[in-house]
C-alpha cells in the first residue's frame, strides 16, 4: 500500500534524508526527478544566487512600432497615416524627434530615469510576414531561409549551462505553451506555468498514482514519461509554494501581464535560480480599429513593466534582472481602409533594467516610402541577442548564433 502522506523530495537535503545518501532513489533514476539524481551522483555545488536573469516579454501579433515610438517631426509619418498618426501634443516627448504613445506614461518615466532603452528599427534581412514563421525566426535566431529546431536560448543552455545542477528550472515560461525559444538539443529543467490558473499543466491522476504505487513500466517511453512527470510534479510544487504569500513592494495594475510579471518577481525574490523567464501579451495584430486596441495594449504594457521594475528595485534585485520585449514584426507604415495597419517589417525593441548604459540606440526608420511599401530595418535582432549573451550572460555568442553580429552597448 502506498504511503498516503508521501511527498516527493524537492531539495537535495530532503532527497538524501529520504533515500540513504541518494543511493535508493538513484536506483530508480528512471522516475526520480532529474536534478536530484544528477546532482547527487555528480556532487556538484549549488548554483550562485546572484546570477544574471533575463525576462522576455513577447508582444504577440506584431506591435505597431511607429505608433509606439512616434516620429512626430517626420512629415512622411502623417502622410502615410492621415487618420492614425498621433499628434505631438498627445505624446510623451522623448527628444526633438520622437515621443512615446499616449498610453506609455510609465515607460516614458522609466526612459527619463535611465531604466529603459529604445533600440530603433529592429528587424532582419528578407523579412517574413507570416505570424508563425516570423516568430519562429525570432525565437530560434535563424536566417529567414533557415529552419532550426532549437531556440537561441535553448542553444545557450546547451553550450553554456551544461553540467550545472538544475534543482530549480533553468527557464520558466508563464502561459499555456512552452515557448520555442527554450527548445534545446539536450534535456534541461524547463518549466511552463499556466497563466490562467496559476499552475503547471497537470498529469493524468492514474499516471501519478501508478508512479506513487511503484507500478513502473519496463517500456522506454513509459520510463521517460514517468521521469518527465516526476520533474514536473516536483517543480510545480516548489513554484506554487514560492508564489504563495509574496509581499509585492509595488502596486501592480489589474491585468494578466501585470499578474504574470508579479509572479516572476515573486520567484526571483524567493531565490529561485532560474536564468530566464518568459511572459506574453497578445492582441497586437491590429488590422482594424487600431487606435482603440493599441491604446488598451499600451495601457497594459507600460504600467505592468513599471510596476515590475519598481518591485525589483524595492527588493534590491534590480541589478540582477534585464527585461526585454520582442514582437514578430512591426506594422506597415501606411494605414489601411479599416482603421488599422497590416503586417510590416521592423519595429523598436525595449530593454529595461538598472544596468543600462544608455537610452536610445539605432537609427530611426526611413519613411520616405510609397503607399503600402515596407520599412528597411537598420538593426539586426541577432545583434541584440549577441549583446545579451556576451554582456549579460558573459558567454560567447559564437556558441549560440550562426554568424558574427555587432554588439549594441546598451549594457
Amino acid at each position: 500500500m502506498p504511503d498516503p502522506h508521501f511527498t516527493y523530495p524537492t531539495t537535495r537535503r530532503e532527497f538524501l534524508r529520504q533515500s540513504a545518501s541518494g543511493l535508493g532513489l538513484i536506483a530508480f533514476s528512471s522516475v526520480a526527478p532529474a536534478f536530484l539524481t544528477h546532482s547527487v551522483s555528480a556532487k556538484v555545488p549549488k548554483a550562485e544566487k546572484d546570477r544574471s536573469i533575463l525576462v522576455l516579454i513577447q508582444l504577440a501579433g506584431g506591435n505597431d512600432g511607429l505608433n509606439t515610438v512616434v516620429p512626430f517631426e517626420d512629415d512622411n509619418y502623417y502622410r502615410l497615416r492621415p487618420k492614425l498618426g498621433i499628434q505631438k501634443k498627445d505624446l510623451h516627448v522623448i527628444d526633438d524627434q520622437i515621443g512615446f504613445h499616449p498610453g506609455c506614461s510609465e515607460m516614458s518615466e522609466l526612459y527619463k530615469n535611465g531604466d529603459l532603452a529604445i533600440i530603433q528599427n529592429v528587424g532582419y534581412p528578407n523579412p517574413n510576414r507570416s505570424h508563425f514563421r516570423s516568430m519562429e525566426i525570432w525565437e530560434t535566431g535563424s536566417k529567414s531561409n533557415e529552419f532550426l529546431t532549437t531556440g537561441w536560448l535553448g542553444r545557450y543552455f546547451d553550450n553554456c549551462c551544461s553540467g550545472t545542477p538544475e534543482e530549480d528550472p533553468l527557464a520558466l515560461g508563464i502561459g499555456n505553451d512552452m515557448p520555442d525559444v527554450f527548445l534545446a538539443g539536450d534535456a534541461h529543467n524547463v518549466f511552463s506555468l499556466g497563466a490562467s490558473r496559476g499552475g503547471a499543466t497537470g498529469a493524468p491522476t492514474g499516471m501519478v498514482e501508478a508512479i506513487r504505487d511503484g507500478d513502473y513500466s519496463a517500456s522506454t517511453n513509459a520510463s521517460f514519461l514517468q521521469h518527465t512527470l516526476m520533474n514536473t510534479m516536483v517543480t510545480e510544487r516548489k513554484v506554487i509554494e514560492r508564489l504563495r504569500g509574496y509581499n509585492a513592494m509595488a502596486e501592480y495594475p489589474n491585468s494578466n501581464l501585470a499578474r504574470n510579471l508579479k509572479n516572476v518577481a515573486a520567484l526571483i525574490a524567493s531565490g529561485q535560480e532560474t536564468r530566464v523567464y518568459f511572459v506574453s501579451l497578445g492582441g497586437f495584430d491590429t488590422h482594424a480599429n487600431q487606435e482603440t486596441r493599441h491604446m488598451a495594449l499600451m495601457r497594459q504594457l507600460s504600467p505592468a513593466m513599471a510596476a515590475f521594475q519598481a518591485d525589483l528595485v524595492a527588493h534590491g534585485l534590480d541589478d540582477q534582472v534585464l527585461t526585454m520585449t520582442f514582437s514578430e514584426f512591426g506594422r506597415r507604415p501606411s494605414e489601411n481602409v479599416s482603421g488599422g495597419t497590416d503586417h510590416g517589417t521592423a519595429a523598436p525593441l525595449f530593454v529595461m533594467g538598472s544596468q543600462l548604459k544608455g537610452s536610445l540606440y539605432g537609427s530611426a526608420p526611413d519613411l520616405n516610402l510609397q503607399k503600402n511599401k515596407d520599412m528597411t530595418y537598420s538593426t539586426d535582432f541577432r545583434s541584440i541577442y549577441s549583446t545579451v549573451i556576451r554582456r549579460w550572460f558573459d558567454a560567447d555568442p559564437k556558441l549560440v548564433l550562426d554568424g558574427k553580429f555587432k554588439d549594441i552597448k546598451f549594457i
